[in-house]
């Protein structure tokens, strides 16, 4: 029997259906306003402006916007979104030309763009507040993870750390030499390969995750995707490329067989022109305009301990090119010297310092890292060329040299202001976690990656997690 939509994915579509019908109403009556002399039932405005209220949401689902595979992650939902706006745009236009109706231009150009950007900025809201729940373990979907059991350990682990993907591993199915170690490190139900279909009857799964190093043959992927024909359950299958996603990996087909393409990423050409120059601009604006905090930053500096107000470090760039990287100073002069005698105190994994108490660091510099103030002055390296306002971390030298070759493709790219790391926990982060994030961003680099990063940074630094 084929499983309908969640009871959740159910009211959550019914907000949705109900808040962008509402917004098409508002925005159809405010052309109306705009133009009370076609107030008339002869008039093709007026019936137009009134279909808004059904062709918008109609136009959502016909594009998938409202599947529940889209809620709470990726961009799929946002695009789905504006190809429906693109298709309204299209259809109003082309109804106007060729039936030659007296429709307002106010309601093509105006209306149908703000009516687009309400339906995304409503779906944003409705996003944070989806993850808010599934935080809470709320609005999930129930997975039985397939596969070889290192595998199924690390996809079940990145499952359960990634919880705003709304996923809820309930059973796990894999090879028979696997299952004592599963059943007892993930403390779920444990089956054979050939028991999917019967777990996922059992314990109500709604998804089947296959990982990529399992005995996955394509005649066992074959059969199960058979077997689930008519469920509703949905088969996904991890590709092995952790690290890429998005819009680097296509489906391709070669003479009726599916192979999965992989792109390589893009390091230069216009992408990385326009990424230099939003850098160096938004770098020059934001610098003109703190002046005034930034001298007064400077000052609470200055007063609080001796020593100089900026601190001068070496760091390593792009290509492996070394750069002094500025920051306010948030330490006593001679900190680096003193570096040995915390060693004991060093909560960090891996290649870095860390001290949740750092006995180093001043009271106005304390504030600073608080609020991330202290890097305001890497704003001169991003004008200089040194760095860009997003990217991953900037290392030191001691740091690269002890990189393997996956580590160092971190060097690809210009270090960032903030990046992934600076979004995700800061330094509460592992040394494992900030370099899969760093090679993450690498790999999937975009322009509307950064500016989903740069919009996130402000949330991270008002909630002051992991600062110290």
């Amino acid at each position: 029997m084929r499983r309908g939509p969640s009871a959740w994915a159910r009211r959550y579509t019914l907000a949705l259906v109900a808040i962008e019908s509402l917004a098409a109403a508002v925005a159809g009556g405010a052309v109306l306003v705009a133009h009370r002399e076609m107030l008339s039932a002869r008039e093709p405005l007026l019936w137009a402006a009134i279909s808004l209220v059904l062709a918008w949401p109609a136009l959502l689902a016909a594009t998938g916007a409202y599947s529940e595979r889209v809620f709470g992650t990726g961009s799929d939902e946002y695009r789905r979104a504006g190809r429906a706006g693109l298709l309204l745009l299209s259809a109003l236009g082309l109804a106007s030309y060729a039936a030659a109706l007296d429709l307002s231009r106010g309601l093509v150009v105006v209306a149908v763009p703000a009516l687009t950007l309400a339906s995304l900025i409503v779906r944003f809201g409705a996003r944070c507040w989806l993850r808010r729940l599934r935080a809470l373990g709320s609005c999930t979907s129930r997975v039985i993870v397939v596969g070889r059991g290192g595998a199924v350990l690390e996809l079940v682990e990145r499952i359960r750390k990634e919880r705003f993907a709304g996923m809820d591993v309930v059973a796990a199915c894999v090879t028979p030499e696997s299952r004592d170690l599963v059943a007892a490190s993930l403390g779920v139900p444990v089956g054979g390969l050939d028991d999917v279909v019967a777990m996922a009857g059992r314990h109500g799964a709604e998804t089947i995750a296959v990982t990529s190093a399992s005995e996955t043959a394509a005649q066992y992927l074959r059969q199960l995707s058979w077997q689930l024909e008519g469920t509703g359950i949905e088969l996904l299958v991890a590709p092995g490329l952790i690290e890429v996603a998005g819009p680097r990996l296509h489906i391709r087909p070669f003479e009726g067989l599916p192979l999965l393409a992989v792109e390589q990423p893009r390091f230069e050409g216009w992408h990385r022109v326009a990424k230099a120059a939003l850098d160096r601009t938004v770098a020059a604006v934001a610098l003109i305009f703190m002046a005034p905090v930034l001298l007064g930053i400077a000052l609470a500096v200055r007063l609080n301990s001796p020593g100089p107000v900026l601190y001068r470090q070496e760091r390593v760039g792009v290509n492996g090119q070394t750069f002094t990287m500025l920051k306010f100073r948030s330490m006593v002069v001679d900190a680096d010297r003193q570096v040995d005698a915390l060693s004991a105190g060093n909560i960090s994994d891996g290649l870095l310092f860390k001290m949740r108490v750092d006995p180093r660091v001043t009271p106005v510099g304390r504030w600073l890292r608080r609020l991330s103030l202290d890097e305001l002055p890497q704003l001169l390296n991003v004008l200089g060329g040194s760095m860009s306002l997003v990217g991953p971390r900037p290392p030191l030298p001691g740091e690269v040299a002890r990189y393997d070759t996956q580590v160092s493709r971190r060097l690809l790219v210009k270090p960032g202001l903030t990046g992934l790391w600076q979004i995700s926990g800061r330094s509460d982060l592992a040394w494992e976690e900030a370099v899969r994030l760093d090679l993450r961003y690498v790999e999937n680099w975009s322009m509307a990656m950064d500016l989903l990063i740069l919009v996130k940074t402000f949330r991270a630094v008002l909630s002051r997690s992991g600062a110290y």
